[in-house]
């Protein structure tokens, strides 16, 4: 059985090389195919502000093997950024990624895509493929919609999206995104679907390029600039509805291990807590905190618990009642405003209907402690005092010299 066994297997593992193979070929033969056009033009793409886009390079030269991306505010613009250390393969840590932070530090390059983690509206303009020669390739005109004054219908209350808009020249709707998975599964959760702004009009500019004729993203560069002024006054949307869905059965383990994993359950783990990842964080009273889910982006589906009280965004998510200290963003981070001992607790995140980390929040008062030369506070401090002692002696040596030219030009009048 073994002699008839190894030849076999021996095959195997060479026809699992040729399609791993043949697999990487297809890849590379990907650009091999796609003819670039002879007139760059730009793809329009849309998005939601903290969300995290890949714009592939679809197509480029076979003797070229790394690229360049370059980002754009406006076409023919003279300040342009190079997004990539000129080797096409910038490596980056989405978990240090801060919203708000440069975009130059909020990007990476993976097999010739870029990707901009938590996209700010800022982002918003032309990306463009290409090389360090400036030879580019492939095009895309991207729109970040801003989240700051969103409109959010709870379709459980009766609540509905806000109907179209029809003008002489054009016509504003929102076009909807799929409905996301339930948060949770086996209690009720909820459902989220993402709506962006869109403009339909026969006076684009047809160097973009559109999924449908004469439609585009209310903030494309494909419209004119007195058209986004009336787009901007159409605000993207959020419709949010209750779910109940199953859980998946996991898969039981052996007899053995089964026994063995319940003596160590039943010695060091509490019956009533939730077998998954728990960090411990102590945090001083009064200050914010924000809490984001492990692996989680703002497209995906999550929820967010306070031990066994489920923080629905029917109640919590921001904008709903502006009093609230404690809400979740459109990017799925729990913010806790000015912390109080009545927050300590065990919050659970939920991730694409499955409940994968918690966080023991403990609340203490905070030590004093001496401020160094490295703390941000001192060097802004700093900052802040010698620019005041620059600015109140430029002024002194100013009116000085002031009267000292008047007294100058008065002598010789009396005289």
């Amino acid at each position: 059985m073994m002699e008839t066994g190894l030849p076999r297997a021996v095959l195997l593992l060479c026809m699992v090389d040729v399609l791993h193979s043949f697999a990487i070929e297809e890849k590379e033969d990907i650009f091999k195919r796609m003819v670039c056009p002879a007139f760059l033009m730009f793809d329009n793409a849309a998005y939601l502000a903290d969300m995290t886009f890949e714009l592939p390079c679809n197509c480029k030269p076979e003797e070229v093997s790394n690229v360049v991306w370059y980002f754009q505010k406006t076409m023919g613009s003279k300040e342009t950024t190079v997004l990539t250390d000129f080797a096409g393969n910038v490596v980056l840590d989405s978990g240090h990624i801060h919203v708000g932070s440069n975009v130059l530090k909020r990007f990476s390059i993976r097999m010739f895509s870029l990707i901009v983690f938590r996209a700010q509206v800022t982002d918003s303009g032309l990306y463009l493929c290409g090389t360090k020669k400036g030879d580019f390739f492939y095009g895309y005109d991207v729109d970040v919609q801003p989240t700051k004054h969103i409109t959010v219908a709870f379709v459980d209350r009766g609540e509905h999206v806000q109907d179209d808009y029809t003008g002489k020249l054009f016509s504003l709707f929102t076009t909807f995104w799929d409905w996301t998975k339930c948060d949770r599964c086996g209690v009720r959760g909820e459902q989220r679907r993402i709506g962006l702004c869109y403009m339909r009009s026969a006076k684009l500019h047809p160097r973009y390029r559109t999924a449908l004729p004469n439609v585009t993203s209310c903030g494309s560069r494909a419209i004119s600039m007195r058209l986004q002024r009336r787009g901007r006054r159409w605000r993207p949307e959020v419709a949010i509805r209750s779910c109940l869905a199953p859980c998946v059965k996991e898969q039981d383990p052996q007899e053995g291990v089964q026994a063995i994993s319940n003596v160590i359950y039943k010695l060091g783990q509490k019956p009533w807590l939730p077998h998954v990842p728990t960090q411990f964080h102590k945090h001083p009273v009064g200050r914010d905190l924000i809490i984001a889910c492990p692996g989680a982006r703002p497209e995906h589906a999550v929820a967010w618990d306070k031990d066994s009280v489920r923080l629905y965004r029917s109640h919590f998510l921001v904008g709903v009642n502006q009093s609230m200290r404690v809400f979740i963003d459109h990017g799925n981070h729990l913010h806790i405003q000015r912390v109080q001992f009545s927050d300590r607790g065990t919050y659970f995140c939920w991730r694409e209907g499955q409940l994968v980390a918690g966080f023991r929040l403990s609340v203490g008062h905070q030590r004093q402690r001496r401020r160094t030369l490295d703390d941000p506070e001192t060097i802004y401090a700093i900052k802040a005092i010698s620019t005041s002692y620059v600015l109140i002696s430029a002024i002194f040596v100013g009116i000085h010299v002031c009267r000292c030219c008047r007294q100058v030009f008065r002598c010789p009048m009396r005289t």
